[in-house]
């Protein structure tokens, strides 16, 4: 299957593992630039071109969490893949709150790492339908520049980021519907996993949070089926 090659950023600090990943996504085509320890990965990243990131979170240096909040600040849209021997539950859900696109337990098979990022990449390049500009959507008094990613109301402008526009998204248009959450999970993650259902909780209260300027704005959560943004006085 045919899928973007990839600029990636690997930081891994066992050196074995390091180069043996290294040279097989570089088997498949990838650009991949190895770093040791995370304050020597976010200079890198800094001076680079990357658009996907593996991050081990056990680093000399700053650890996988601090580097993903530091490159999440000052990118909002670029993948990140932890790869990681820590697989208790707060772990998971700490990374998957700071906006990781996925979370793959130590030892792993390398081409289970692949098709991870495969399916993410998909999700990041997907086209817009017949190449076209999608027009912005109208919440209230706030206007939703879904190719900017950003919400607009008035002279205010928040940029959201990729998973916050993606829910915002099919919250806007399914307005005044529930959309379950099993649809959502499917959709924007790929599967129901418990730590991505954590994660939707986390976006769908920003999300809340930007839009509370709106008293005729809400989104409603029915427990353990999913949520409704209505629209309108009631």
């Amino acid at each position: 299957m045919d899928f973007h090659l990839l600029n990636i950023l690997l930081v891994e600090d066992d050196l074995t593992l390091g180069e043996k990943l290294t040279d097989f996504l570089k088997s498949f085509g990838h650009d991949v630039v190895h770093c040791g320890d995370g304050d020597k990965a976010f200079e890198a990243f800094c001076d680079g071109r990357f658009n996907f990131c593996i991050f081990d979170l056990m680093l000399p240096g700053i650890d996988g969490f601090t580097l993903t909040e530091r490159i999440r600040r000052r990118d909002s849209y670029i993948p990140v893949v932890i790869i990681s021997k820590r697989n208790h539950k707060d772990d998971k859900q700490k990374a998957f709150d700071l906006g990781v696109d996925d979370y793959l337990v130590k030892p792993f098979d390398p081409d289970e790492l692949l098709w991870r990022i495969r399916a993410v990449a998909r999700r990041i390049h997907a086209p817009l339908p017949s190449g076209n500009v999608a027009a912005p959507l109208s919440i209230g008094k706030f206007t939703f520049d879904l190719n900017r990613q950003m919400l607009l109301n008035g002279s205010t402008i928040r940029r959201l980021t990729r998973r916050e526009s993606e829910v915002l998204k099919l919250l806007c248009t399914r307005k005044n519907q529930l959309i379950k959450r099993e649809e959502i999970l499917m959709q924007l993650w790929g599967d129901v996993d418990y730590f991505h259902g954590r994660s939707l909780d986390v976006f769908i209260s920003k999300i809340r949070r930007y839009l509370k300027e709106d008293n005729s704005i809400r989104i409603d959560n029915i427990p353990t089926v999913g949520y409704i943004l209505k629209e309108g006085k009631s």
